[in-house]
């Protein structure tokens, strides 16, 4: 089993990366950014387990059809990076290269309240089973938008 569980068809790489100064204020798109031990510099973000938040790029169109926003873009959901072309659901517990920065999954980001004024009615359940992940830093360094997301060894 886990040389199944091992096994991508290829790495992902970083889609999007989005800063927001204050809890509440809106999430802005930057093309690179310096992820520290507690988080994205510039961010507000907690250190620990939740210190970074990304979602997979792949889930943007379900979240989008499920809440009637076809055309859904990344800051609406709130979370700090958007990974296309691995499955993060199959890293949980993992250690991900993103650049030279080096992240641990730790715990599903679940929706919050917020989906609602986002998205409108419907927007909380349209992010359920879609909400992405929370990580930990193991390891800071710089992030740029195009770079890989691999899994450690």
């Amino acid at each position: 089993m886990a040389e199944l569980t091992g096994r991508h068809a290829a790495d992902g790489r970083i889609e999007w990366i989005g800063l927001r100064p204050d809890r509440r204020a809106p999430l802005t798109a930057v093309s690179s950014a310096e992820l520290a031990l507690s988080g994205l510099t510039g961010d507000h973000s907690r250190a620990g387990a939740r210190a970074l938040t990304l979602i997979q790029a792949e889930h943007l169109p379900v979240i989008g059809a499920l809440s009637g926003h076809p055309d859904l873009r990344a800051e609406f959901l709130r979370r700090n990076i958007v990974i296309a072309g691995i499955n993060l659901g199959a890293l949980r517990g993992r250690r991900l290269r993103l650049g030279r920065a080096l992240i641990e999954l730790t715990v599903p980001c679940a929706p919050c309240s917020r989906m609602e004024e986002v998205l409108g009615h419907g927007g909380y359940n349209a992010m359920r089973g879609h909400g992405g992940w929370c990580a930990r830093v193991i390891e800071p360094g710089p992030l740029r938008l195009g770079e890989r997301a691999a899994p450690e060894e």
